[in-house]
Formats: structure tokens, C-alpha cells, sequence
């Protein structure tokens, strides 16, 4: 990009703009709440690019709900999307990675969505530079007089849009406003500060050339996931897979999105649940994933039709190809 903002170039906020007006009865407020969380993303992505420099790497001194470490950054990220969400006066709860319990936001700045987010996935992998992201999905409230935990506790076909954003050689942000309208990429423009569409319409491939799992817990998986890894390794079954694995969510379900192929992160025998969290990770990259013509299922079931029952439920997940998941699938669920 030369950084000059050409008239076929379509920023984000235009997009959205345009969706709108394609919405029977639209008020403008998921727009209004999309502009929000892309301005708490370019305020992380600065951060991010900066943060060596401005002593942002290394340890907050406290963990998060999950048991987890938490970094500088990660707490830095959950401030931006938690003020710029409460600000928007477009939400009336917000689930959070970073917070043990849901954030209801008060009657007199209440709008009608829920938003479930992780500020910044992949935070382990901050000190060492590799990329990390934010993922988000976001549901719709009608009532927003009483607000409570149950309400942010709705399956996947309930999300009304759903994104993540990657902090990579490039700042990149993945969006889908769901009902078939697709999955479309944008791409921070630094010299003028604006996301341009770069990825129109992206389609997941049928069938890809890459598998990526994290093989040291190849000792804990069970036998479908076995066997779904030995197929892709032996060329009796056809030309072997590549193995990738970076071990940020977004990274490897970008990667997946764009070249296809799998991601697995399964349940084993010492995360019988998996470990992935459900209303933040795992529901919107399926929702993307299927927005994109690709599938995305605990194995034995489709992501988003998983019921949650708590806010921060953990859930293993295979996603991306067509071809590619129903071929585990078909290992956890023989033909008799």
C-alpha cells in the first residue's frame, strides 16, 4: 500500500457502513460497537509494535481465571477493549478472558449487545515475538432492562458477528457479520490509520496440505486423534502433510483460513475438556470458519452448537477444511 487512501480502497468503517444499509431496520449501533473494538485494536497494535521499547514485555504479577500468568500486555489489551466497549454505550455485558466474572455495564450506558473476547491470545508468546492476536464474538440482547451470567451463555448460531485480529508482519483484522455474507480481510494502513479491504469474500480451501497440532502431547491424545496424525504422515494415504504449529490461536487458524488444512487442539487424557475456552476462542473462529465454507466441531459435534454453561468452559476444537475435519470426524465416529 502506498499509504495514499485511493477511492477503490474500502476502509473497515466504509464496509460496515455499507452492511448496514443492507440490515432491514438497522440502527447503527453493531457499527457504531465494530468502530470501538477497531480502535481498541489499533491502540493494541501500536502497543504491540512498541512494547520492547516502552518496557511492556515481561510479567504483570498476577494470573487470570484460567491459572494463567498474566503479561504487561495482556493487561494493558483487556483496559483498552474493556474502555472502549463500556464507552460505545453499545453493550450491556462483556465476558472477558482476563476477568473472573462477567462485566455488566451499568443501566445508563447499556446498548444491546454481548461481547466475549480474549484482548490478547497467544500471550505467552509475547517476549519472544512471535504473533499474538485478539478474537471476539458478539451477540444480541433485545431485553436489556435485567442483565445477567446466563445471558452470555448462547450457543454459536446466536453470534451476530464475530472477528480476530493479528499482530503479525502486519496488523491484519478478520470480520464476519454472519448469514452467509462471509468472512473479509482487512489490513491496518499505519501512515494513515485506517483498515483497507484486502481479502474480499475469503473462501477456506476444500482440502489443504497442512495439519497443525501441537505433537508433544502426542502421548495423552486418544485414538482417533492418533490415527488422524499417522494418516497425514504415511503416503499410502496420499502426498504427506505439513506440519505447522506456531501455538497462538490466531496465528494457526489465520494461517488455516487462508491455505487450509487443519487445526486441532483436541481433548487428551489430562484436559478430558480440552483446554481451549469456548465463548471466546472457540466459537468465533468456528463462526468464521463456516462463514468461509470450511467446518469447525469438538469431533463429535459442531462448535456452534455446543451449549455453554459457564463463561469461561474450556472445549476441544478441529478447524478448516471441508475434507480435512470430516476426516477426523469420520475417526471418532466410524461407520458401522
Amino acid at each position: 500500500m502506498s499509504g495514499i487512501l485511493e477511492t477503490d480502497c474500502l476502509t473497515l468503517t466504509r464496509f460496515v457502513l455499507a452492511q448496514q444499509a443492507t440490515f432491514p431496520g438497522a440502527t447503527g449501533e453493531l457499527t457504531q460497537l465494530l468502530n470501538s473494538i477497531q480502535t481498541a485494536v489499533k491502540a493494541i497494535s501500536s502497543a504491540v509494535r512498541k512494547a520492547g521499547l516502552a518496557q511492556l514485555y515481561g510479567m504483570a504479577g498476577n494470573t487470570n481465571v484460567q491459572g494463567e500468568d498474566q503479561k504487561k500486555l495482556d493487561v494493558l489489551a483487556n483496559e483498552l477493549f474493556i474502555n472502549m466497549l463500556k464507552s460505545s454505550f453499545t453493550t450491556c455485558a462483556l465476558v472477558s478472558e482476563e476477568n473472573d466474572d462477567i462485566i455488566l455495564i451499568e443501566p445508563n450506558k447499556r446498548g444491546k449487545y454481548i461481547v466475549c473476547f480474549d484482548p490478547l491470545d497467544g500471550s505467552s508468546n509475547i517476549d519472544s515475538n512471535i504473533d499474538i492476536g485478539s478474537i471476539f464474538a458478539i451477540y444480541k440482547k433485545t431485553d436489556t432492562a435485567d442483565v445477567s451470567e446466563k445471558d452470555a451463555l448462547k450457543p454459536g448460531r446466536e453470534v451476530v458477528a464475530a472477528g480476530y485480529a493479528l499482530y503479525g508482519s502486519a496488523t491484519v483484522m478478520m470480520l464476519s457479520l454472519g448469514k452467509g455474507r462471509g468472512v473479509n480481510g482487512f489490513m491496518l494502513d499505519p501512515s494513515i490509520g485506517e483498515f483497507l479491504l484486502t481479502d474480499q469474500n475469503i473462501k477456506v480451501p476444500e482440502k489443504g496440505k497442512i495439519y497443525s497440532i501441537n505433537e508433544g502431547y502426542s502421548y495423552l491424545w486418544d485414538d482417533a486423534v492418533t490415527e488422524y496424525v499417522r494418516r497425514k504422515k504415511d503416503p499410502k494415504f496420499g502426498k504427506p502433510y505439513s506440519l505447522r504449529y506456531v501455538g497462538s490461536m490466531v496465528a494457526d487458524v489465520h494461517r488455516t483460513l487462508k491455505y487450509g488444512g487443519s487445526f486441532i487442539y483436541p481433548a487428551n487424557k489430562e484436559s478430558p475438556k480440552g483446554k481451549l475456552r469456548l465463548l471466546y476462542e472457540c466459537i468465533p473462529m468456528a463462526f468464521l470458519m463456516e462463514e468461509a465454507g470450511g467446518l469447525a466441531t469438538t469431533g463429535r459435534q459442531k462448535i456452534l452448537d455446543v451449549v455453554p454453561t459457564s463463561i469461561h468452559q474450556r472445549c476441544p476444537i478441529v478447524l478448516g477444511s471441508k475434507q480435512d475435519v470430516q476426516e477426523l470426524v469420520d475417526l471418532y465416529n466410524p461407520k458401522v
